[in-house]
């Protein structure tokens, strides 16, 4: 077996396939969660906490300088404001697709519980067909 023809099989598998439409999906849900947090949920934190802005929440471990020739060294930072604002994108994102797992689980259970339909009745063999012929003729 050929690699391209091995790999064609494995790229078409429904399960391959399925989780490259979920990454695509998820990369787009992630940017929405994102812009969420960042522009409708962070802001008014920020005002409660007096105007501040997460993203600009950092200890600064050595100030920004300039070296003898004359190039600027930037300031070494602890970002920790950034991390709070990741930290809620990701338990928001979690929450979400908690939510949606438990959705599919519970249609699933539900689909699952739902009785099936009676099986139908096997047709009767030639033998069987041949006395219910001579029976009616009999009753007649």
């Amino acid at each position: 077996m050929s690699i391209a023809k091995e790999f064609k099989d494995f790229a078409m598998r429904g399960n391959v396939v399925d989780m490259a439409v979920g990454i695509v999906i998820g990369g787009a849900f992630g940017k929405i969660v994102s812009s969420l947090v960042n522009d409708l949920i962070m802001p008014p934190i920020g005002l409660l906490l007096g105007g501040v802005n997460f993203t600009d929440l950092k200890i600064t471990i050595k100030e920004a300088s300039v070296d003898a020739a004359g190039q600027a060294i930037n300031a070494v930072t602890l970002n920790w404001g950034n991390f709070v604002q990741v930290l809620i994108d990701f338990i928001i994102i979690a929450f979400a697709i908690f939510m949606v797992i438990k959705g599919m689980n519970s249609l699933k259970k539900k689909k699952e519980e739902a009785p099936a339909a009676p099986p139908a009745p096997p047709e009767p063999s030639k033998e069987e067909q041949l006395l219910s012929e001579i029976r009616d003729l009999l009753k007649k």
